[in-house]
């Protein structure tokens, strides 16, 4: 009896692993047209199953039920889209869920990047258009929720690459960006910013400017120390980088004309600091910022060994304007020379 009722149990046993293996590790029928199926947030799991068997990609509806409790699937859902193409097992489906394989996208937002340049990567891609993002920009109810102090996002939106799910919401690629920011500011360049009375829309809007005008990393402390020293004798900062801000992009080129111009955000008009940041500083820049060299400098001018030359008084800035027009002018007849003959 105790023999039989063991065989029996193998016999089950057996049945019931073979058809789990056909309905797990059997292929689907080819599918030849991709498909996506968007599994929202908030979604249960028995409905997300309910629309994959739809689908035809789910052979046994309850099997994937148990598979969910047995691996706690049912309780972490990873919503997005998920794409379904070619030979395809219902094992790999469920995998697929349970790796939260939804479509992403890589977004690299790099150091000094504006948010017009931000602006233009996600829409490109079709993660968020162009009037979502400008109205959230410059929203005081999402600023406030982030504790933004300042008239946009424009700073705030961390330098990095960010992988981001189809159907993601506006308001969540941008609290990614600014929750990265959070991160990075950290307790200590918090009580750097005291010690120099700095609040951190100043820190991050010094440090923008630093970023937009430093070529060497080694220059960055340099040049910050630059700026505090005029900010300390009430002198403007004259940072050409501010003269075209939300203008035009600085590879365009910053002529006269352009430091001429009047806006909210010239340094050559205003005093002090601008309202708020001109791009997005990275690490290197806010520490920059908070940590400036301690140098004698009041000027500097671009140079041709890839950086610039510091100056203490108008006469040597001056001089240091006349050696760059100088070597530029070189530059540009020796290249305007014809080749001679062979």
């Amino acid at each position: 009896m105790r023999k039989n009722a063991i065989f029996i149990a193998i016999s089950l046993a057996a049945v019931v692993a073979l058809y789990c293996y056909s309905q797990l590790m059997v292929p689907l029928a080819p599918i030849e047209e991709m498909f996506e199926v968007e599994i929202e947030k908030g979604t249960s799991f028995g409905s997300a199953v309910g629309m994959l068997d739809s689908a035809g990609i789910v052979k046994d509806h309850h099997l994937f039920m148990a598979l969910g409790r047995m691996t706690g699937l049912d309780k972490r859902l990873t919503p997005g889209y998920y794409q379904f193409y070619g030979k395809l097992r219902p094992w790999d489906v469920f995998t697929m869920l349970k790796e939260g394989l939804v479509v992403e996208w890589q977004v690299t937002v790099v150091e000094g990047d504006t948010l017009m340049d931000i602006k233009r990567k996600l829409a490109a891609e079709g993660i968020v258009d162009k009037e979502d993002f400008d109205r959230l920009a410059t929203d005081d109810e999402f600023l406030r929720s982030f504790m933004v102090n300042a008239p946009s996002v424009e700073g705030y939106l961390f330098p990095d690459t960010y992988s981001i799910s189809k159907g993601t919401s506006p308001e969540d690629v941008l609290g990614m960006m600014l929750r990265r920011l959070r991160a990075v500011y950290d307790e200590e360049m918090r009580k750097g910013a005291e010690e120099i009375g700095f609040s951190e829309r100043e820190v991050l809007t010094l440090a923008s400017i630093i970023e937009k005008e430093a070529i060497l990393n080694s220059e960055r402390p340099v040049i910050s120390g630059v700026y505090h020293n005029r900010l300390r004798r009430g002198m403007p900062l004259q940072a050409d980088p501010t003269a075209i801000y939300g203008i035009k992009p600085q590879s365009a080129g910053i002529f006269r004309r352009d430091i001429r111009r009047k806006t909210d955000y010239n340094t050559y008009f205003i005093k002090g600091l601008p309202p708020g940041p001109i791009a997005s500083p990275g690490l290197k820049s806010i520490r920059a910022a908070l940590y400036p060299a301690k140098v004698p400098y009041l000027y500097f001018v671009a140079n041709f060994q890839g950086g610039h030359t510091f100056s203490v008084t108008m006469d040597e800035h001056l001089s240091a304007i006349e050696e760059y027009r100088e070597r530029k002018y070189a530059a540009k007849m020796a290249e305007a020379e014809p080749v001679a003959p062979q």
